[in-house]
């Protein structure tokens, strides 16, 4: 099975310590989101775990850590990095990119260029006066794959999702996302850039990726799971547009406990929007922050009294036939 590490909070740069305890112990505990008395156990060893996607927005407290993580991963890993063109608007947390993007080569140096997919996600328009255009996307996101080239050779696209939860925040940023029908020749024409810099661009679960041809690529790419970590993944059918081509993964984050701050996100509903962007619910942090203890096997959380803990289904993924030419 593929461990998503994660797509609820940024674990490689809040919670590193914690996901090493984890893998050196071989299980973690995850409360099931929607019913929350239900609680599964995660085995992560050997015999459980076929590859680890890690995602982020900064890296380097992994990157810090990375001789541990080589030495207790119970199996092969590569890094969702994702790099966006939005000011401390939008991404209030986050490090400056210059800095970011020495940490993504840095990272590309120490692991290879194969483990470390550039993620350009998502892509919005508007903001305090109309910053983020079309032209502003294309003008950064060459910069970026300039800066980039031959530290990847994969980058994901995706574009905004404006969930109910996160709509009222959006609004009253002035964001907004691309109009349906400017999609496509926007995800093309990153493309063309991408590709002058070596870099394969695509992405999946918008029809408009499936018209500009570029969706067939996952987020967990069976492909580069396949060249990874040498096992055969099942994935999303290119047929159905719009479909999701992620492969199956387990993710073992907990939601309300990232402090990257993005206005966008769906991981911490309980932010607000305020005159500079999301204000975390509780003194400028998401209120499990506090519960963070590197030694639980549950992520800034414990069991109660009345959970039900039951073993997670982890079945071992076939060994992949790499084509010989």
């Amino acid at each position: 099975m593929i461990v998503s590490a994660s797509r609820r909070t940024d674990i490689p740069r809040f919670f590193m310590d914690w996901m090493l305890n984890r893998l050196e112990e071989g299980y973690a505990l995850v409360r099931n989101p929607v019913n929350r008395a239900q609680v599964s156990r995660v085995a992560l060893d050997g015999r459980a775990v076929d590859c680890v996607a890690f995602w982020t927005k900064d890296p380097a407290p992994l990157l810090a850590r990375l001789d541990r993580l080589e030495r207790v991963s119970p199996a092969p890993w590569f890094v969702q990095f994702t790099l966006n063109a939005y000011g401390s608007d939008v991404e209030a947390g986050l490090p400056r990119k210059a800095a970011l993007v020495d940490t993504f080569r840095d990272l590309a140096h120490a692991v290879g260029p194969e483990r470390v997919v550039w993620r350009y996600s998502p892509i919005l328009l508007g903001g305090a006066g109309g910053r983020y255009t079309e032209e502003h996307h294309l003008r950064y996101f060459d910069t970026f794959a300039r800066k980039l080239e031959g530290s990847t050779r994969a980058c994901r696209l995706s574009f905004l999702d404006a969930y109910p939860k996160i709509a009222p925040r959006l609004e009253a940023l002035g964001l907004h996302g691309v109009p349906q029908g400017r999609k496509a020749a926007l995800a093309l024409r990153l493309a063309e850039i991408g590709s002058a810099h070596g870099m394969e661009v695509g992405g999946c679960g918008d029809p408009a990726l499936a018209e500009a041809g570029l969706a067939g690529a996952g987020c967990i790419d069976a492909a580069l799971v396949a060249r990874v970590a040498g096992v055969d993944v099942r994935q999303g059918s290119p047929a159905e547009a719009g479909a999701c081509r992620c492969a199956p993964s387990v993710d073992v984050g907990t939601y309300d406990t990232c402090a990257n701050g993005c206005v966008y996100c769906y991981a911490n509903p309980g932010a607000r929007a305020g005159g500079t962007g999301v204000r975390p619910a509780r003194d400028g942090a998401p209120w499990r922050l506090a519960r963070y203890d590197p030694a639980s096997p549950m992520l800034c959380d414990a069991l109660g009294p009345d959970d039900v803990v039951t073993e997670r289904a982890m079945p071992a993924l076939p060994k992949a036939t790499l084509p010989l030419f």
